[in-house]
């Protein structure tokens, strides 16, 4: 082999040793493909994907949780009008309607222009890029984080605290950050840390590490609590799923005694609880349906 085959032989071999380690183009998301997506990482590189199916759940949907709607609703609104709003903390009891309170109102929104981008807690290192990404977009973001909640040690945790409020760059007015989370500070608390509290002047001031987790939360301006449901608003909730289902007798002493059973055996008189139960209610009851009338 001739030596100027021998260079270009052993060029291309560099340049395609080179070329693994370049960085992957990133792709570009199709906007128009959902109204929700979610933030992933693909070799190294994150990406802002569309959501294929989107949960069809509506406001009307959400019973027992009237003036949680109300809340979060009118601070929606403002955003999309392009109005000043605020980053919304939704905490409390499981199942009680939080995210899907989020997914009710991008389904009413959508259509002015609301998007949701879901970002997972190991991923809100990345919050800084994901709001650089949409920057230059027309559409209203809400920057979705589910169940949040951080060690002292994580990282994520300062990611959100400085694109809430703290960071030179700030926030694109095209963006917000709704979360939500069973814990109030988003932080596990510890007995210990009591003892750091100062009486002073006959009032208790918290300790360092208490005020320190109290930071992150305050950053929200919307702080919104959601309690356990009651009998009655359990009951309420199995009754507006099964008339989801088209099933009859909804409110019968059949269903209600089924209904509490189910919700005992689970611990808990939850939003979801009661979806689950229905869902299985409606099930077995149309499966019976289409036996009998298949044996006749």
């Amino acid at each position: 082999m001739r030596t100027a085959d021998k260079l270009i032989a052993h060029a291309e071999a560099l340049i395609a040793r080179l070329e693994h380690l370049l960085p992957v183009p990133q792709s570009q998301t199709d906007w128009q493909a959902s109204t929700a997506f979610r933030w992933r990482k693909r070799d190294g590189r994150g990406i802002v994907e569309p959501v294929r199916h989107v949960h069809k759940i509506s406001l009307s949907d959400l019973r027992g949780i009237d003036g949680q709607k109300k809340i979060v609703e009118q601070n929606t609104l403002q955003f999309v009008q392009g109005y000043p709003a605020n980053n919304v903390l939704l905490t409390g009891a499981r199942g009680t309607g939080k995210s899907s309170l989020i997914k009710a109102l991008l389904n009413k929104y959508a259509s002015r222009g609301l998007r949701v981008i879901e970002v997972e807690k190991q991923h809100l290192v990345d919050l800084s890029d994901i709001v650089d990404h949409i920057d230059s977009r027309a559409e209203r973001f809400i920057l979705f984080c589910d169940d949040l909640s951080f060690d002292a040690d994580e990282q994520g945790y300062k990611a959100l605290k400085a694109v809430l409020d703290g960071s030179v760059a700030a926030a694109t007015d095209n963006c917000l950050i709704y979360a939500t989370s069973n814990r109030r500070h988003l932080m596990p608390e510890f007995m210990s840390e009591n003892l750091e509290a100062k009486h002073v002047d006959d009032e208790i001031h918290p300790g360092e590490t208490e005020e320190e987790k109290i930071s992150l939360s305050e950053r929200f301006g919307v702080w919104v609590s959601f309690y356990p449901f009651d009998q009655d608003d359990y009951l309420n909730i199995v009754q507006q799923w099964l008339g989801h289902y088209k099933i009859k007798d909804a409110d019968s002493d059949a269903v209600r005694h089924a209904a509490l059973q189910w919700a005992l055996q689970r611990g808990s008189r939850s939003g979801r609880v009661a979806w689950q139960f229905a869902r299985d209610w409606a099930g077995r009851l149309k499966s019976q349906n289409r036996e009998t009338s298949g044996k006749g």
